[in-house]
């Protein structure tokens, strides 16, 4: 059965971290962007392998994410 999983990347200061959106505890670190895409698949595959092995129920993946637009000079304090 195929599942995707929603990865976030932030920039730090040694390179990227990667955490998946479904799963925050699938988290990892890599120099650069293509180097923290194949660590978080890695951890992904493991941290499946370790539920699996403690038969515990794996998160489901496919959430939706947008992006939710503001113009921060049009908020206001209410009265």
């Amino acid at each position: 059965m195929l599942r995707n999983y929603t990865a976030k990347y932030t920039r730090i200061t040694s390179g990227y971290m990667g955490q998946l959106v479904e799963w925050p505890e699938v988290i990892t670190e890599g120099k650069d962007l293509e180097e923290c895409r194949t660590m978080l698949r890695d951890a992904l595959k493991e941290m499946i392998l370790a539920y699996k092995q403690q038969k515990k129920e794996i998160p489901l993946g496919d959430s939706l994410i947008e992006q939710v637009p503001v113009e921060l000079g049009d908020v206001h304090q209410a009265a």
